[in-house]
Formats: C-alpha cells, structure tokens, sequence
C-alpha cells in the first residue's frame, strides 16, 4: 500500500488547492439573494470588514496549517523517518481545519438568516483532510506492525 502514498498526497494537494478556491457553500438570504463564498474570499472579507484577528484564526488553521500537514506528510513519504514524527503529531489535528468550516455552514443554518449548502469547494476540502490523515495514518500503521531491527 505504500506505493500509493505519493498518488494520495497528489489527490490530496489538487483536493486542497481547489477545495480554498472554489465555493465552500451557497447562502441563500429571503429567497432572492444568494452568495457561493469561497475560503480565500471568505478570509479576505473578513479582513476587509476589520476582523483581523478572526481572519488570521481562520487562515492560521484553514489554509496555513493544512498546507503545513501536506509538506510534512510529502517529507515523511518521501524522506522517510526523518519526517514521520511531525507528520504523526500534525495527524492527530487532522480534521480541524474541516470542523472549523463545518462550524461556519451551522451557524449560518442555525441563525435563521441564512439557507447555507455544501457546495463542491467544501467536499474537496474534507477530501484533501481525509487524505492526508490516510497516508500519515498508513505510515504510523506500518511503523507499529512492523518488527524493530536492532542497530
């Protein structure tokens, strides 16, 4: 199973790169009005209406720690030991960055001003998460099955 790491970081990247690009969810406000926000636009508002500190929050765990997931299990596939024990802690937050968005769609739903969907941006985000728990998870498998040599 090994040799499809590289195939699952790869689903991974291209999963993350469009899961921050394309609408996360599409509100729909009294009927008329609608917006399909992404996570870059969605930052970037933030910012613009001064909540500077919520849109670092946001960044800091939706885009700048998954992408430090991903660099870290690409080291750890292709590096190897070296870099499993970053990519081994970094994997217990794995889904994070996903519950943070889930979090948003619910209070969106909740609040009653707003009728939020999925839209495809957010299932590509959840599918790159997931995939970057498979590979590191796989490696932490193998490294418990695996019998310790003696050096």
């Amino acid at each position: 199973m090994h040799k499809f790491r590289p195939l699952i970081l790869l689903i991974a990247s291209v999963s993350f790169g469009l899961g921050i690009s394309l609408p996360l969810m599409q509100f729909e406000k009294l009927y008329f009005f609608t917006e399909t926000p992404s996570l870059i636009s969605i930052i970037s508002g933030l910012w613009v209406d001064g909540e500077i500190l919520l849109s670092f929050v946001v960044f800091a765990f939706s885009i700048l720690f998954p992408i430090v997931k991903l660099f870290t299990a690409f080291q750890a596939v292709f590096l190897g030991e070296a870099a499993r024990g970053w990519a081994a802690a970094l994997a217990k937050w794995s889904m994070m960055d996903v519950l943070l968005v889930a979090i948003a769609v619910f209070a969106a739903k909740t609040s009653g001003l707003a009728n939020a969907i999925s839209q495809p941006g957010l299932w590509f985000f959840a599918i790159s998460a997931i995939a970057v728990a498979l590979s590191v998870a796989k490696m932490q498998l193998a490294q418990y099955l695996l019998p310790k040599t003696k050096q």
